[in-house]
């Protein structure tokens, strides 16, 4: 199902017209329908492409009466039209992939084939036209490494192939890997960011993002189940911030630094699961118990958590001036409010 592709691009841009002509693959998941509101509001043209496995058309649903914006609802693998979206960009974003630790667990080979086939296929359409690219990894690559906080140029430490669950965090590496590849071989203006827990409203516990499930739970008054002992810690950002520097890594002004680059994009507030679950319930008001779950009972007896997720985002900051400053509490209430409210 799709809706028009970049309206009027036969007729080319009219003299003077500057908008770009953004594609976001996985346009209707929750980071990627807010990049494509925050390029409408800037002027740009959107068009998107989501098979709506983990996205879903309500992030869509206000953007849809904006004439700049465009949706296709199939999948990445689909090359004809994956072909015309690409040679109809200007810029192109690269977020479709499986994601949620649940659904990497449960569906290793589609989390495999989808994350590697569909970027190579992104990376191969956009190379061929020297289309800018942006590629979306994870700090999942950085494995069981120890060394705190992660630095881009850090070593990554995968767990055993017995382990579905590095099957997600090898997958993005390749797919760094194979845009690295195209960028020195093909001369592919491409970037990599490597995205931290990003968090806001809109994002579903579904596949096992741990603040919807608290918020969901906190605010129904079930007891919110905390993963292992819960001193497993994390960074979090506001999708609002981590959209912004999404759309710099791309900018005209910053290319030449950025282009052919890895970059993380994250937050810099740690702080662990149990003591996150505490502030949910105290945000929400809620009476709910916290209980603790055994790994092996949430996912599966081989599931292994990295103990510390904390970026080193230096970089970031000295090329775009990334400097994220929402706090968790500020967050955690826009995510409560806006569940009251669905």
């Amino acid at each position: 199902m799709k809706r028009g592709l970049f309206p009027d691009r036969q007729k080319g841009r009219s003299k003077g017209d500057t908008c770009m002509r953004a594609l976001i693959t996985g346009g209707a998941g929750f980071i990627g329908s807010y990049l494509a509101e925050a390029l409408l509001e800037k002027g740009d043209h959107v068009s998107i492409i989501d098979d709506l496995s983990t996205g879903s058309i309500s992030n869509i649903e206000p953007l849809k009466k904006n004439p700049r914006f465009d949706y296709t609802i199939d999948t990445i693998m689909n090359i004809p039209l994956m072909a015309e979206l690409v040679d109809g960009a200007d810029h192109v974003y690269h977020l479709a992939a499986t994601v949620g630790v649940r659904l990497i667990v449960e569906s290793p080979v589609r989390t495999i084939e989808t994350n590697i086939k569909g970027t190579e296929i992104v990376l191969e359409l956009a190379a061929k036209k020297k289309k800018r690219t942006l590629v979306v990894s994870s700090s999942e690559v950085y494995g069981k490494s120890n060394k705190v906080p992660f630095n881009e140029e850090d070593d990554l430490v995968l767990g055993s192939t017995t382990r579905a669950r590095w099957s997600y965090a090898c997958s993005k590496a390749i797919d760094e890997f194979l845009a690295l590849a195209y960028h020195r071989e093909k001369n592919l203006p491409v970037v990599i960011a490597r995205l931290f827990n990003t968090i806001g409203p809109r994002q579903t516990g579904a596949y096992g993002m741990v603040i919807p499930r608290f918020v969901s739970q906190a605010l129904r008054g079930e007891p919110i189940t905390v993963y292992g002992d819960g001193k497993q810690t994390r960074t979090f950002t506001d999708v609002n911030e981590v959209v912004w520097a999404l759309r710099n890594l791309m900018d005209d002004a910053h290319i030449e630094q950025t282009g052919g680059e890895v970059f993380n994009i994250g937050g810099t507030g740690e702080i662990s699961i149990l003591d996150l679950a505490g502030k949910v319930k105290e945000i929400t008001g809620s009476s709910s118990e916290i209980r603790f779950i055994p790994f092996d009972a949430a996912y599966d007896k081989n599931f292994e958590d990295m103990k510390r997720r904390v970026p080193d985002i230096e970089k970031a900051r000295a090329i775009i001036g990334y400097n994220p400053k929402s706090s968790i509490d500020d967050i955690l209430k826009r995510i409560a409010a806006h569940m009251k409210e669905s």
